[in-house]
């Protein structure tokens, strides 16, 4: 992992990956979870993206604050940082022998030929199907669209392949899913890989005045495609890049002097949610909001506890 990397990390909004952690944030401060805390001590420094706790003493910036709470090593915050946050850090993995998938490349940049073939037919092991299909209760045409494959690593773990495609439909980044619950890294990248807006080539289907719904994450799509909508991806809730905003701004003059007939939006039911929905909305003002059923987290749920009814 680079400086520009660990940069990238340093930088996430220290509230933001306070409440991840399940902090209660208000007005700058929360209840300390590192000494036995009544009234809320720890407080937070958005200017300088730090935490202090006036009573214990803690203090620090977000990877501190992972690490603490944690109780995990300086590169395993990293990770569960990137992570949560969908960010890609380079990595130097074991040799894979599967002839499944590689996962990184000798390059600087994403070198999509080594990676293209994977797409071309893919196929589901067990555990992605039981992911897929029993869990995620996905519509196997919106998987295959999605072209999603899996393969094994020599340790036996098993990952979900996700491609990512320009609007063009070339190959610009992959995103491998761990498979087994709980266990870390829960995704890993390859070299050079551009991982962010996800689903581009749904652009190319919208009719005149058609709705286009906007999530968070691909699993939220999946979903979203799966109720019969067409949806593309914000690669996170932490994560919206200067790219991503531009290519946004432009979509309300998509097509031939066609736009699109409206921007919809279930955000995630939690504070980086919101906060990601009002960051969409100065991008494109008529985003509409769509309120998620209180206990439901993401749409993902919804859409699973609908096709259980």
């Amino acid at each position: 992992m680079d400086k520009q990397e660990l940069q990238k990390l340093r930088d996430l909004p220290i509230e933001g990956v306070a409440e991840q952690l399940g902090l209660q944030v208000s007005h700058h401060k929360a209840l300390c979870p590192f000494h036995a805390d009544n009234h809320p001590s720890l407080s937070f420094k958005v200017s300088k993206n730090t935490f202090r706790c006036f009573v214990c003493g803690t203090s620090g910036g977000p990877i501190d604050l992972v690490m603490k709470y944690q109780n995990l090593s300086f590169k395993e915050a990293c990770r569960w940082l990137a992570d949560e946050h969908n960010i890609i850090l380079e990595w130097q993995p074991q040799k894979v022998t599967s002839n499944l998938s590689p996962l990184t490349s000798h390059h600087s940049s994403f070198d999509a030929s080594r990676y293209e073939r994977f797409f071309e037919r893919p196929w589901l092991n067990e555990e992605a199907r039981k992911f897929l299909f029993e869990e995620r209760r996905l519509d196997e045409r919106v998987v295959r669209w999605c072209r999603l494959t899996s393969w094994k690593d020599r340790q036996g773990v098993p990952w979900l392949q996700i491609p990512y495609y320009n609007r063009e439909g070339h190959l610009v980044g992959v995103q491998n899913r761990n498979l087994v619950k709980g266990a870390l890294p829960r995704f890993r990248f390859p070299q050079g890989a551009e991982c962010g807006i996800y689903n581009l080539p749904v652009l190319n289907l919208l009719k005149p005045g058609e709705q286009l719904f906007i999530t968070e994450g691909c699993s939220d799509c999946w979903a979203m495609l799966s109720a019969g909508h067409k949806a593309i991806a914000i690669p996170s809730a932490t994560l919206l890049t200067k790219k991503d905003i531009e290519l946004l701004s432009n979509l309300p003059s998509l097509g031939e002097g066609a736009g699109v007939g409206s921007f919809h939006m279930y955000p995630d039911n939690d504070v980086p949610g919101e906060r990601l929905f009002l960051q969409l909305q100065k991008v494109l003002p008529t985003l509409v909001h769509h309120q998620l059923p209180m206990g439901c987290k993401d749409f993902s749920e919804l859409y699973r506890l609908r096709k259980n009814n």
